[in-house]
Protein backbone atom coordinates (compact mmCIF):
# COMPACT_ATOMS: atom_id res chain seq x y z
CA UNK A 1 0.00 0.00 0.00
CA UNK A 2 1.51 3.40 -1.18
CA UNK A 3 2.09 5.76 1.60
CA UNK A 4 0.12 8.33 -0.50
CA UNK A 5 -0.72 10.72 2.72
CA UNK A 6 2.40 12.07 3.15
CA UNK A 7 4.59 15.04 1.33
CA UNK A 8 7.96 15.88 1.30
CA UNK A 9 9.21 19.19 1.16
CA UNK A 10 13.13 19.95 1.06
CA UNK A 11 14.60 23.09 3.33
CA UNK A 12 18.08 24.68 1.60
CA UNK A 13 19.84 27.69 2.37
CA UNK A 14 22.46 28.74 4.92
CA UNK A 15 20.27 29.42 7.69
CA UNK A 16 17.65 26.23 7.56
CA UNK A 17 19.00 24.95 10.60
CA UNK A 18 18.96 27.65 12.79
CA UNK A 19 15.58 28.78 11.14
CA UNK A 20 13.55 25.12 11.87
CA UNK A 21 15.36 25.15 15.89
CA UNK A 22 13.79 28.06 16.53
CA UNK A 23 10.19 27.14 15.35
CA UNK A 24 10.00 23.52 15.74
CA UNK A 25 9.58 21.26 19.87
CA UNK A 26 12.78 19.57 19.19
CA UNK A 27 16.87 19.59 18.75
CA UNK A 28 17.21 20.08 15.02
CA UNK A 29 21.36 18.87 15.64
CA UNK A 30 19.67 15.36 15.73
CA UNK A 31 19.32 14.94 12.09
CA UNK A 32 23.13 14.71 11.89
CA UNK A 33 22.83 10.92 13.62
CA UNK A 34 19.49 9.96 12.05
CA UNK A 35 15.65 11.24 12.08
CA UNK A 36 14.21 13.60 13.62
CA UNK A 37 10.53 13.78 15.10
CA UNK A 38 9.34 17.07 15.88
CA UNK A 39 6.16 19.24 16.08
CA UNK A 40 5.17 22.95 15.65
CA UNK A 41 3.13 24.89 17.45
CA UNK A 42 0.67 27.54 18.10
CA UNK A 43 1.90 30.66 20.44
CA UNK A 44 -0.22 29.17 23.06
CA UNK A 45 1.22 25.79 23.17
CA UNK A 46 -1.60 23.98 20.51
CA UNK A 47 -0.56 21.66 17.87
CA UNK A 48 -0.61 22.40 14.23
CA UNK A 49 1.92 20.05 12.70
CA UNK A 50 4.23 16.92 13.44
CA UNK A 51 6.31 15.94 11.07
CA UNK A 52 9.76 14.01 10.78
CA UNK A 53 13.19 15.58 9.35
CA UNK A 54 16.27 14.28 7.55
CA UNK A 55 19.44 15.60 6.47
CA UNK A 56 20.29 14.62 2.86
CA UNK A 57 23.38 16.38 1.51
CA UNK A 58 23.23 20.13 2.04
CA UNK A 59 19.29 20.02 2.68
CA UNK A 60 16.59 18.85 5.38
CA UNK A 61 14.21 16.91 4.41
CA UNK A 62 10.74 17.77 6.18
CA UNK A 63 8.09 14.00 5.93
CA UNK A 64 4.44 15.60 6.67
CA UNK A 65 1.15 14.59 6.08
CA UNK A 66 -0.36 15.31 2.92
CA UNK A 67 -3.07 16.96 4.36
CA UNK A 68 -1.20 19.66 6.58
CA UNK A 69 1.97 19.97 4.29
CA UNK A 70 0.32 23.10 2.26
CA UNK A 71 -0.31 25.47 5.30
CA UNK A 72 2.50 23.88 7.17
CA UNK A 73 4.89 25.36 3.77
CA UNK A 74 2.73 28.78 4.30
CA UNK A 75 3.26 29.28 7.95
CA UNK A 76 7.08 28.44 7.62
CA UNK A 77 7.33 30.90 5.03
CA UNK A 78 5.71 33.62 7.26
CA UNK A 79 8.26 32.78 9.50
CA UNK A 80 11.10 33.14 7.31
CA UNK A 81 11.96 36.48 6.88
CA UNK A 82 15.35 37.56 5.62
CA UNK A 83 16.49 34.44 6.47
CA UNK A 84 18.91 32.33 4.06
CA UNK A 85 16.44 29.53 3.54
CA UNK A 86 14.17 28.06 0.46
CA UNK A 87 11.43 25.75 1.20
CA UNK A 88 10.21 23.54 -1.80
CA UNK A 89 7.97 20.66 -2.98
CA UNK A 90 9.77 17.30 -4.10
CA UNK A 91 8.54 14.34 -5.91
CA UNK A 92 9.83 12.03 -3.56
CA UNK A 93 7.57 9.12 -1.55
CA UNK A 94 8.12 7.71 1.97
CA UNK A 95 8.74 4.26 2.02
CA UNK A 96 8.32 2.19 5.32
CA UNK A 97 8.62 -1.47 6.67
CA UNK A 98 9.21 -3.22 9.87
CA UNK A 99 11.37 -5.86 8.41
CA UNK A 100 15.13 -5.49 7.92
CA UNK A 101 16.04 -2.16 7.10
CA UNK A 102 17.32 -1.61 3.73
CA UNK A 103 20.63 0.75 2.96
CA UNK A 104 19.38 4.03 2.75
CA UNK A 105 16.41 3.66 5.57
CA UNK A 106 16.43 5.46 8.83
CA UNK A 107 14.95 4.05 12.17
CA UNK A 108 11.79 5.37 13.20
CA UNK A 109 12.50 7.54 16.53
CA UNK A 110 9.21 7.03 17.88
CA UNK A 111 9.46 3.46 18.88
CA UNK A 112 11.17 0.64 17.55
CA UNK A 113 8.47 -1.33 16.92
CA UNK A 114 7.39 1.00 13.95
CA UNK A 115 10.58 -0.08 11.68
CA UNK A 116 12.13 2.37 9.23
CA UNK A 117 11.47 5.44 6.95
CA UNK A 118 12.90 5.82 3.50
CA UNK A 119 12.49 8.14 1.09
CA UNK A 120 12.47 7.97 -2.96
CA UNK A 121 11.87 8.89 -6.55
CA UNK A 122 8.96 5.78 -6.82
CA UNK A 123 6.13 5.12 -4.93
CA UNK A 124 6.02 1.93 -2.42
CA UNK A 125 3.79 -1.20 -3.14
CA UNK A 126 4.71 -3.46 -1.21
CA UNK A 127 3.99 -2.56 2.21
CA UNK A 128 1.13 -5.01 4.46
CA UNK A 129 2.06 -3.74 7.69
CA UNK A 130 -1.07 -2.83 9.76
CA UNK A 131 -0.09 0.36 11.34
CA UNK A 132 -3.09 0.70 12.64
CA UNK A 133 -2.69 -1.81 15.19
CA UNK A 134 0.52 -0.99 15.87
CA UNK A 135 -0.67 2.54 16.25
CA UNK A 136 -2.79 1.29 19.24
CA UNK A 137 -0.14 -0.92 20.51
CA UNK A 138 1.88 1.29 21.40
CA UNK A 139 -0.27 4.23 21.77
CA UNK A 140 1.08 6.06 18.28
CA UNK A 141 -0.76 9.20 17.60
CA UNK A 142 -1.82 9.88 14.04
CA UNK A 143 -2.24 13.42 12.69
CA UNK A 144 -5.89 14.65 11.78
CA UNK A 145 -7.04 11.93 14.40
CA UNK A 146 -5.45 12.00 17.70
CA UNK A 147 -3.11 15.36 16.95
CA UNK A 148 -5.60 17.94 16.29
CA UNK A 149 -5.49 21.90 16.89
CA UNK A 150 -7.17 21.20 20.19
CA UNK A 151 -4.14 18.79 21.05
CA UNK A 152 -1.34 19.63 23.69
CA UNK A 153 1.73 17.34 22.24
CA UNK A 154 2.58 15.70 26.28
CA UNK A 155 -1.17 14.94 26.62
CA UNK A 156 -0.46 12.83 23.02
CA UNK A 157 2.76 11.39 25.03
CA UNK A 158 5.82 13.46 22.33
CA UNK A 159 7.83 12.91 25.44
CA UNK A 160 7.41 9.12 25.05
CA UNK A 161 7.71 9.48 21.40
CA UNK A 162 11.18 11.91 21.46
CA UNK A 163 8.92 14.32 19.67
CA UNK A 164 10.22 17.25 22.14
CA UNK A 165 13.32 18.26 23.70
CA UNK A 166 13.41 19.97 26.83
CA UNK A 167 16.72 21.28 26.94
CA UNK A 168 17.07 23.26 23.58
CA UNK A 169 16.18 26.66 24.31
CA UNK A 170 13.28 28.83 22.76
CA UNK A 171 10.31 27.84 20.10
CA UNK A 172 7.17 28.95 19.22
CA UNK A 173 4.72 27.62 22.03
CA UNK A 174 7.96 26.44 24.82
CA UNK A 175 6.86 28.22 27.65
CA UNK A 176 3.13 26.46 27.61
CA UNK A 177 4.72 23.07 26.63
CA UNK A 178 7.91 23.76 29.51
CA UNK A 179 4.85 24.92 32.08
CA UNK A 180 2.99 21.34 31.66
CA UNK A 181 5.65 19.47 32.26
CA UNK A 182 7.30 20.79 35.04
CA UNK A 183 4.30 22.33 37.08
CA UNK A 184 1.36 20.43 36.38
CA UNK A 185 0.41 16.96 36.57
CA UNK A 186 -1.40 15.84 33.12
CA UNK A 187 -5.25 15.76 34.20
CA UNK A 188 -6.18 14.04 30.20
CA UNK A 189 -4.48 12.10 27.70
CA UNK A 190 -4.02 9.52 25.12
CA UNK A 191 -4.70 6.08 26.26
CA UNK A 192 -5.30 2.40 24.61
CA UNK A 193 -8.87 1.09 25.55
CA UNK A 194 -10.17 -2.60 25.00
CA UNK A 195 -13.85 -2.21 23.40
CA UNK A 196 -16.86 -4.63 23.31
CA UNK A 197 -19.19 -3.81 20.50
CA UNK A 198 -18.65 -2.02 17.18
CA UNK A 199 -17.98 1.97 18.25
CA UNK A 200 -16.42 4.05 15.59
CA UNK A 201 -13.88 6.71 15.76
CA UNK A 202 -15.19 10.20 17.01
CA UNK A 203 -17.35 7.94 19.50
CA UNK A 204 -18.00 9.92 23.05
CA UNK A 205 -17.08 8.15 25.53
CA UNK A 206 -18.72 8.73 29.20
CA UNK A 207 -19.11 7.54 32.52
CA UNK A 208 -22.43 7.49 34.50
CA UNK A 209 -23.68 10.26 31.78
CA UNK A 210 -20.70 12.70 32.51
CA UNK A 211 -18.26 13.09 29.46
CA UNK A 212 -14.79 10.98 29.45
CA UNK A 213 -13.35 11.25 26.41
CA UNK A 214 -13.52 10.48 22.71
CA UNK A 215 -12.52 7.01 21.19
CA UNK A 216 -10.33 7.42 18.28
CA UNK A 217 -7.81 4.95 16.19
CA UNK A 218 -9.53 1.43 16.31
CA UNK A 219 -7.89 -1.82 15.87
CA UNK A 220 -9.84 -4.79 16.19
CA UNK A 221 -11.25 -5.02 19.96
CA UNK A 222 -8.46 -2.35 21.14
CA UNK A 223 -8.41 1.43 20.36
CA UNK A 224 -6.99 4.79 21.23
CA UNK A 225 -8.93 7.17 23.17
CA UNK A 226 -8.63 10.58 24.12
CA UNK A 227 -9.62 10.72 28.41
CA UNK A 228 -10.16 12.64 31.35
CA UNK A 229 -8.61 10.58 33.53
CA UNK A 230 -9.99 10.71 36.49
CA UNK A 231 -13.05 9.89 35.49
CA UNK A 232 -11.94 6.92 33.22
CA UNK A 233 -12.05 4.28 35.94
CA UNK A 234 -14.02 0.87 35.67
CA UNK A 235 -16.84 0.17 32.16
CA UNK A 236 -17.06 3.18 30.29
CA UNK A 237 -19.78 3.80 27.65
CA UNK A 238 -19.37 4.51 23.89
CA UNK A 239 -22.96 4.64 22.63
CA UNK A 240 -23.50 1.24 23.96
CA UNK A 241 -20.29 -0.07 23.48
CA UNK A 242 -18.83 -1.13 26.48
CA UNK A 243 -15.03 0.43 27.14
CA UNK A 244 -12.36 -0.31 29.52
CA UNK A 245 -8.76 1.63 30.09
CA UNK A 246 -6.04 -0.58 29.39
CA UNK A 247 -2.63 1.54 29.44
Amino acid sequence: MPHANRRILRLTGSDSRDFLQGLITNDVAGVDHGLVYAAMLTPQGKYIADFFLRAVADAILLDADADQAAALKQRLMMYKLRADVAIDDTDQHLHRGTDAPPADALPDPRHPALGWRAYRDTPQTDDTTDWAALYVAHQIPQSGVELTGDSFILEMGFERLHGVDFRKGCYVGQEVTARMKHKTELRKGLAQVTLEGDADTGTPITTDGKPVGTLLTRAGDHALAYLRFDRATGTMDAEGTAVTRTV
